[in-house]
This record gives C-alpha cells, sequence and structure tokens, in this order.
C-alpha cells in the first residue's frame, strides 16, 4: 500500500516577463513521502522555477500546489520549518565562518546547535573556524548540505547540489543524504549527472516547463550508461552538426613544438602549497585533461599559466611566450573560461559579447560579426537584452565559453567549462571542443565529469598541489585496474589518501 503525498501539483503555472517567458506550464506530479527523486532537464527547463515554487519562494500563476499537507503561500511560515532547501547558487555567507553559517540556520530553523555529529560526518569538523568562502567547491558543497539538514526537514530540495564537485566527494555527498533519508525525509535532488540519477528511487524529466517522464530510472534504461540516451531522447534528441566554432576558424602559424608548457610551477601561501612543482608540455592540437579533487590546485595553476597570479617560482609558456617575463603578450593568444562565472552580472548578453570583443581587439564590423557567431552558435537570439545574473546557469556557462572563443585563440584554457550544464548542451560543448583540437587549438581542460574527461587526449591527475599520475585515459585505467576513468579517478584518489594517512 502506498504512503500518503508529500508533494501533489496539478496544473501549475509560473511565468515571467510579463508572461512572455513560460517557466513552468500547466504541470501536474505526484511525489510520495519518503521517496528520493532525481529531477532532470535541460537548461532553462524550468527546473530550478519548480524547486523555488514548492519551497514558497516563488507565487505561481495558477494551479494547486500542496507541500507536507500545507500551501505554500498561506503557510509559508509553518512549511519553511519542515523544508531543507539548497539553493543552485552558493547559498550561505562566505565571510562567516563554518560554525557561524551552521548557528544561522540552527536560529532559522529554531532548533539546537549540537553540530558535531554532522560535522564529523560531513568531514568538517577541523574546518569549523575557517570561512566559508575559503572552502574548496566540494567542502562549500558539503558545508551547504548540512545547512539544508538542520532542524531534521520532512523535505529535502536540493538543486544541483554536485554541481562543480569531484566524483569522491559526490559520493560523499551521496552517502550523507542517503543516511538522512533513511529517517522517511522525502528528497528532490535536481541533477546534471546521469549516474547520480540513476540511483534514486524515482526520475522526474521535464522540459519546457512540463513533464515528460516520471518512474522508476530501471525502467527507463536497466543501466546508468544507456540511461543518459533514453533522457536525451525524451528531450528531442541530439543531433552532431558541424562546429560553426570550429568552421572559420584560422590558426596562425607557429614553430612551438610545444603550445603550451608549464615548467616548475610553484605557488605558496605562507607554508601551505597550492600548486608544488607542477611541469607538463602540450603539443598543438592536443586536448590535455588536468583532473583531481576539488582543491587540488587545478584552478591555481590555471591562473598562473594566464598570468592572473604570479607564481612562486617557475613559469610558463604559451606559445613560446614567457607568462612571467611577458604576461600580455602570452595571454594574447589564450581563451579563459574560469571555473565561476566571471562575466559582468549586470550588463546583458549583447553588453558581454561587445565588450569582451573590445577586450580583444575587435573593433567595427568585426565586433559585430563575433557578436553575431556567438549569438547564433550558442543560441543567444531570445536572451540578448537579458541581463548576465539572470540567465539560467547553464546558459551562463554558454555565455563564458562564447566569450573564451570569440576571437578564435589557438590556445583555450577551459576551467569546468560544462559544470552545471545538461546533457545534450554538454554534447555540444564537446563537439565545439573536439573540432576546435582538430583544427589545431591546444585545449587545457578541467572536468568532474569522468565521461567527458575520455575525449582528452591525455590528463594529468592532481593531488595537494601535485601531479600523481599521467597518461591517455586507457593508460589511467589500466594503470588502476579499473573500466571506467571514474573508477580509476576514485581508486587512484583513494590510495593517496590511504598512504597520507
Amino acid at each position: 500500500m502506498e504512503g500518503p503525498n508529500c508533494i501533489e501539483i496539478k496544473n501549475l503555472c509560473k511565468t515571467f516577463a510579463n508572461g512572455r517567458n513560460i517557466a513552468v506550464d500547466n504541470l501536474s506530479l505526484t511525489i510520495k513521502k519518503g521517496q528520493t527523486v532525481g529531477l532532470i532537464g535541460a537548461d532553462g527547463a524550468g527546473k530550478t522555477t519548480l524547486l523555488r515554487l514548492i519551497d514558497g519562494l516563488l507565487l505561481p500563476d495558477g494551479g494547486f500546489l500542496s507541500v507536507c499537507g500545507l500551501d505554500p503561500v498561506k503557510d509559508k511560515e509553518t512549511l519553511a520549518q519542515k523544508i531543507g532547501y539548497m539553493p543552485q547558487k552558493f547559498g550561505l555567507y562566505e565571510d562567516l565562518t563554518v560554525r557561524e553559517n551552521l548557528e544561522f540556520y540552527a536560529d532559522l530553523k529554531n532548533t539546537g546547535k549540537d553540530f558535531d555529529e554532522m560535522l564529523a560526518f560531513a568531514g568538517l569538523g577541523a574546518f569549523q573556524d575557517r570561512l566559508a568562502g575559503k572552502l574548496s567547491g566540494g567542502m562549500k558543497q558539503k558545508l551547504g548540505l548540512i545547512c539544508a539538514l538542520t532542524g531534521n526537514p520532512e523535505l529535502l530540495l536540493l538543486d544541483e547540489p554536485s554541481v562543480g564537485v569531484d566524483p569522491v566527494s559526490r559520493r560523499e555527498l551521496l552517502k550523507m543524504v542517503k543516511e538522512t533519508v533513511k529517517n522517511n525525509a522525502t528528497l528532490v535532488w535536481s541533477t546534471a549527472y546521469m549516474d547520480e540519477a540513476h540511483g534514486f528511487d524515482t526520475v522526474v524529466v521535464i522540459d519546457k516547463g512540463r513533464v515528460i517522464y516520471q518512474g522508476r530510472p530501471g525502467d527507463l534504461a536497466p543501466d546508468s550508461r544507456s540511461f543518459e540516451e533514453k533522457v536525451i531522447e525524451l528531450m528531442g534528441g541530439y543531433q552532431k552538426k558541424e562546429s560553426l566554432a570550429a568552421k572559420n576558424f584560422i590558426m596562425p602559424e607557429t614553430k612551438c613544438k610545444y603550445t603550451v608548457e608549464a615548467v616548475d610551477l610553484v605557488k605558496r601561501y605562507g607554508d601551505f602549497y597550492a600548486v608544488r612543482n607542477n611541469s607538463f608540455q602540450i603539443k598543438k592540437g592536443e586536448i590535455f585533461g588536468l583532473l583531481g579533487p576539488n582543491g587540488a590546485g587545478k584552478s591555481t595553476s590555471f591562473k598562473m599559466m594566464c598570468g592572473l597570479a604570479k607564481p612562486t617560482s617557475g613559469t610558463a609558456r604559451i606559445m613560446g611566450t614567457d607568462i612571467v617575463k611577458n604576461a600580455a603578450a602570452a595571454r594574447a593568444h589564450l581563451g579563459y573560461m574560469a571555473q565561476k562565472f566571471s562575466l559582468y552580472p549586470n550588463l546583458s548578453v549583447r553588453q558581454n559579447l561587445e565588450f569582451f570583443a573590445g577586450a580583444y581587439g575587435l573593433y567595427g564590423s568585426r565586433e559585430r560579426e563575433a557578436v553575431g557567431r556567438m549569438t547564433e552558435i550558442f543560441g543567444f537570439e531570445k536572451s540578448l537584452n537579458d541581463d548576465a545574473r539572470d540567465l539560467p546557469l547553464g546558459y551562463k556557462q554558454r555565455l563564458s565559453l562564447a566569450c573564451a572563443i570569440m576571437h578564435n585563440p589557438p590556445v583555450l584554457f577551459l576551467d569546468e567549462p560544462t559544470s552545471g550544464v545538461d546533457v545534450i548542451t554538454r554534447r555540444e560543448f564537446w563537439n565545439h571542443i573536439t573540432s576546435l583540437a582538430q583544427k589545431g587549438v591546444t585545449v587545457l581542460i578541467t572536468t568532474h565529469f569522468m565521461d567527458e574527461a575520455e575525449f582528452c587526449d591525455r590528463i594529468s591527475l592532481f593531488y595537494k598541489g601535485q601531479t600523481i599520475a599521467t597518461g591517455t585515459p586507457d593508460r589511467l585505467k589500466e594503470k588502476a585496474g579499473a573500466k571506467t576513468l571514474e573508477e580509476a579517478f576514485v581508486n587512484i584518489i583513494l590510495e593517496q589518501r590511504e598512504e597520507a594517512a
């Protein structure tokens, strides 16, 4: 006999921009108490809007919505005590410590302040006095999760809690959640990782504001690998097309044997080494993956190689130009996409594109051509006048990538370019990346999607600022005795942890 419903939704509607933008369109959905639910959909499909409606943060335009037997609008204060919500954007206070963030959330939920068990479970016991802004990406997500768990909520709403989190930390986050739902809490977890979605009781796929599938993941596909293909089919399918980004790309002449070189790079903060003796060489047209857990030093290496952070010692060369001796000339060869959204949130999509065109020396007809080309490639036609801060996360990533490649750079540094991007858009991104590499563009990339890392020609696995393994994806799998690259990643990192213990 089935249990009572935790969430009941009938004909729910929500629009923005005076009705022009339909985010949730006549959506109906029922979620039983105690279920774990994976919420999947393309960028802009309405996932975040749906979660915010359930939490009472948005008012619906029409339809029926009941959460834990309450009306999210009329019973907002009562319902707030029953829901733990973790937003897609980092919802903590970065200038407060770990413990101060927990105390703040405990005050909101009118609950006790004995956090020892939760901190130990999240591996944050030794970091209580550290500012949240100084935590690694994985630690921030764990802190956000235990803040959402404060007060033992009946319903957990987690909006892409594992975005930008390495495979080891993702497994730890999932373990934390599964331990929680043993207490009969209901979980709705929005995710871009298909292997995660396949592990829930139920998956809900939404597209254009409507539910297009609800059921057990095993009924859609027997395993996570074919599950992704089925989800893509439900979303309308993906047909690989010629990359317009690569079609008209003109690769400059170079006599460099290696277009990118890191030479004994070191970055030290006091006694702490963020990067220690980092060296590698990348050839023209090679896709080189820099993988590792959160806080391993990948982004720090990127910043030094781009001239955005000065090395403590060592150097890097881009197209033969020393980044320390001549940073401006070296950067002229680069397209750089930062891990965090680094564009101008108060400017529109068009204004961001125009600004970066000017920064790269594109003016007049060259600027108009570049902006038009990026608009066509990434589908910005309907959002050109929207502020960048209002874009869904996936569209922000598209805009960041567009600004990185619009000047046709011979070298691309992409720091987690597909973080938070839906499965179809990820394939489009990688079609551009592999096509550009075939044209001769050198790509240095970080990612936490191990299926993406299979596209790399070579991989350097980073741990605590140092390279611990280098080779092709197949070579790393062989080294770790693993069938998949994710399994190899986890095995090698856990082995390093055991040796260091």
